[in-house]
């Protein structure tokens, strides 16, 4: 390979490209990717997804999705659904049948046997707490367990006895036997086994003891000939036991790789930490739009695709760091600005009534649906006597020469219609709020046929008021208040969460969009994308706001 070529290529590239020119694996590339079905999928994990299944594709192998599901207090086949229905939504599809550790229960048995064998591994009857207390720090080694000497035959029989279920939770473990002294603390015998009397999501009560997250994802790995296994930086310390069991065992030697996790402002990628927003009411549920899971970010109106431009173009890293999430917007836009059909909506009614215009008199006018698609077609809306525009788009008085929306004594072109003069406006005695605005139109302004020769500079969204659908809106904040709520080691990320990150108000939207399809996406002209919500009806509409029209990223 050139220089050239190998520098455009990235590290875990590279790696990959010297493995298939060795000959390695017969120049097979297999990857996978192992969530633990313990909670819905977040931001974090799309980068994990489409590094494993693009690698997959570019280098003609195939990736693996397998459920890492050795925690039965936790996982529930709820979870395994929506992984699912995630990967497939951002375009993956996996390698044969979905792959569970624990189709290989009985196989990680018989690898803790085999260690036994070797006087690898021990039944330790310590506490947790005693094993914690007698590990050492990086200062100090840790000292023997008094059951490390146990011989091959008690610790045969105990470990038999252990998976019999004769005895209770907590009582007792299975450690590997490596060094005490190890410079690396993970290597200091750790606990391979434990005993949960649970009952599992797949293996119902077959199992009463359960192989620990670093024993059980090394060695899947082997089982299923993963070629490179790929993982985030918190890693990086197991891959010492990783190495270490794959070469006391003697089996198929997969390759632990790390890379930088994806972190994003105002974003949280801690299931435990999402798990307690939904407990305690701050979320509607994992799904909830404003929820960093991709089941929250599809229901926001996230296109997939956009996602996945996102994950590939920050590019990879050794080094954690933190991503603007304006630049995850970025993409959101980009792609919706290519897709979304253009309709009308007011989110903030101030009526105006057209005196010179027929009452009861309706007029269908044609207004573009995407004008960054030519293809695209149009749709009609309705006009009348009496509509609704923004209140913030009329002012009793001009504030400057540069205000090109409605004031008294100005004129305004109405999107896909007729340009109107204003010509005064009536406010309640009480408040001095303006409550009605009157104009009159320019009856040969029609937009497409104006031949008035009025000029007028600014452009108006609006909705017929006989017609109007009234549609509950969701507009949404940031979550947090914080851009990263987790790095604040004295204070709970909790004390950041936006009590104003979802605000719902009544608006009314022309009268395609109460057939508007769940998950159909929307830009509200002037206002921003919107997505019709799942639970969207014809009687009763629903919309999420996705993004607003602002980009303040530049790639």
């Amino acid at each position: 390979m050139s220089t050239e070529a190998r520098e455009s290529l990235n590290f875990i590239e590279q790696i990959i490209a010297e493995d298939i020119a060795n000959g390695k694996h017969n120049g097979m590339v297999h990857t996978r990717f192992p969530p633990e079905p313990n909670g819905f999928l977040h931001v974090g994990h799309c980068r994990a997804i489409v590094l494993n299944f693009d690698l997959g594709l570019k280098y003609g192998g195939k990736t693996n999705l397998r459920m890492d599901d050795t925690n039965p207090s936790t996982e529930k086949t709820d979870f395994v659904d929506n992984i699912k229905n995630d990967i497939h939504w951002l375009g993956y599809e996996w390698a044969n049948d979905v792959l569970y550790a624990s189709d290989y229960f009985g196989q990680l048995y018989d690898f803790a046997t085999q260690l036994i064998e070797k006087g690898l591994a021990y039944v330790d009857d310590s506490s947790a707490a005693e094993i914690a207390a007698t590990k050492g720090d990086t200062t100090s080694p840790g000292q023997n367990s008094p059951y490390r000497s146990r011989s091959i035959a008690e610790n045969l029989d105990l470990f038999a006895r252990m998976k019999a279920g004769e005895f209770p939770d907590g009582s007792r473990v299975l450690r590997a036997k490596i060094d005490m002294a190890a410079p690396n603390l993970l290597l200091r015998d750790p606990v391979l086994y434990r005993i949960k009397h649970e009952h599992h999501h797949r293996t119902g009560d077959a199992w009463c003891i359960y192989p620990m997250y670093d024993f059980a994802h090394g060695q899947s790995d082997s089982i299923e000939g993963i070629t490179h296994s790929l993982c985030s930086l918190e890693f990086r310390h197991h891959r010492d036991l990783y190495d270490w069991l794959i070469e006391k065992l003697e089996i198929f030697p997969s390759r632990q790789i790390e890379f930088a996790r994806m972190n994003v402002t105002y974003m949280i990628t801690s299931k435990r930490k999402l798990l307690k927003l939904v407990e305690e009411g701050l979320v509607s549920n994992w799904d909830d739009p404003r929820m960093p899971t991709i089941a929250g970010m599809r229901r926001r109106g996230y296109p997939a695709a956009a996602i996945v431009d996102f994950c590939r173009g920050i590019g990879l890293t050794k080094r954690d760091n933190m991503i603007e999430i304006e630049r995850l917007e970025y993409h959101v836009r980009q792609e919706l600005n290519q897709s979304a059909t253009r309709v009308m909506a007011v989110l903030d009614p101030l009526k105006v009534v057209i005196t010179n215009y027929p009452a009861g008199q309706v007029e269908w006018l044609a207004t573009e649906n995407n004008p960054e698609d030519p293809e695209s077609g149009t749709h009609e809306l309705p006009f009348s006597r009496e509509i609704y525009i923004e209140r913030e788009d009329f002012a009793t008085e001009a504030p400057n020469r540069k205000y090109f929306r409605m004031a008294p004594d100005r004129d305004v072109r109405l999107k896909s219609a007729y340009i109107l003069h204003c010509t005064g406006y009536e406010t309640d005695p009480a408040t001095g709020e303006v409550t009605e605005v009157h104009c009159t139109y320019y009856p040969d302004s029609k937009s497409g046929e104006d031949t008035s020769g009025v000029k007028a500079k600014g452009t108006l969204h609006f909705v017929s008021i006989a017609q109007a659908v009234k549609a509950e809106v969701r507009m949404y904040d940031r979550l947090f208040t914080d851009p990263n709520p987790t790095n604040h080691e004295d204070r709970d990320f909790l004390e950041f969460f936006n009590p104003d990150s979802l605000t719902v108000i009544t608006g009314y939207a022309e009268p395609s969009l109460a057939q508007a399809a769940p998950g159909a996406a929307y830009q509200f002209m002037r206002l921003g994308y919107f997505v019709a919500d799942e639970s969207t009806r014809p009687d009763a509409p629903v919309f999420n706001q996705t993004v607003t029209l602002k980009d303040s990223y530049r790639p």
